[in-house]
């Protein structure tokens, strides 16, 4: 299948690693130009190296005010257009409802929550006919995960948001949608599963509840959300979009 994909831009915030770097590689493979984003310039220009001429890597964070306005920018610049973003963002720490504090609520509010509307807000501004939203999500839009309060809390506001401003920008021809990884094999998870004290033993639960029986890999998750960007998915619009082997039962 065409994806539609050459010579389409794409901007992926949080894309030095992980989920959005394995997007942003799927998309490349396919023709797209990417503006990828990092904390640091070296993990940005990391990244752009790797994946090739038709990348370009930035310093950014999305809980700066101004990140949004200068991104979009950035990436008309370097390649004349922009067809779409990606918003993703390092997971929130890890705690419980009771010792999770106000500052680290702040924190995370900022950065996961508020730096995502930000950039949508200011992308479905300036996008384009056939322009497209993603948010990179969690499976805590439907159902609490234990022991990541704050993901719990920030997620399905994030999924509101993005409901709401699809409704917003459909009429233009815009899509947003929200992508739900599960437990797929990245830094993240490792770190997760070790915060159990045996983390072969977790691993070993958590696939033994996904009907497919294993993790996913962050290929598998880059190549689902690259065709949900793409011009191939153009009446997907409005929707959370599990990539979870099975693990959410419900419809």
């Amino acid at each position: 299948m065409d994806l539609g994909l050459t010579d389409r831009t794409y901007l992926l915030t949080g894309a030095t690693r992980g989920l959005g770097f394995a997007t942003a590689r799927a998309l490349v493979a396919e023709g797209a130009r990417v503006v990828v984003t990092g904390r640091t310039e070296e993990s940005a220009a990391a990244a752009a190296a790797e994946l090739g001429e038709r990348a370009l890597g930035v310093a950014a964070d999305n809980a700066d005010a101004g990140a949004a306005d200068r991104l979009l920018a950035t990436a008309r610049e370097r390649f004349g257009r922009l067809d779409g973003v990606l918003i993703s963002v390092g997971g929130p720490a890890p705690g419980s409802a009771a010792d999770t504090t106000d500052a680290q609520w702040q924190s995370a509010f900022d950065s996961v929550f508020l730096g995502a509307v930000r950039l949508a807000r200011a992308a479905a501004a300036e996008l384009p006919e056939g322009g497209v939203i993603g948010m990179v999500l969690s499976g805590s839009v439907h159902e609490p995960i234990s022991g990541l309060t704050v993901s719990n809390g920030l997620r399905p506001g994030l999924a509101g948001f993005a409901k709401s401003l699809a409704n917003e920008v459909g009429p233009r021809g815009i899509r947003v949608l929200g992508v739900l990884p599960g437990r797929i094999a990245t830094d993240r998870m490792t770190q997760l599963d070790a915060l159990s004290g045996d983390p072969e033993a977790s691993r070993a639960r958590n696939c033994a509840a996904i009907p497919l029986g294993r993790y996913g890999t962050p290929e598998e998750f880059g190549r689902t959300t690259a065709f949900l960007l793409s011009p191939a998915a153009s009446y997907v619009t409005g929707v959370m979009v599990p990539v979870d082997g099975g693990a959410r039962r419900g419809f």
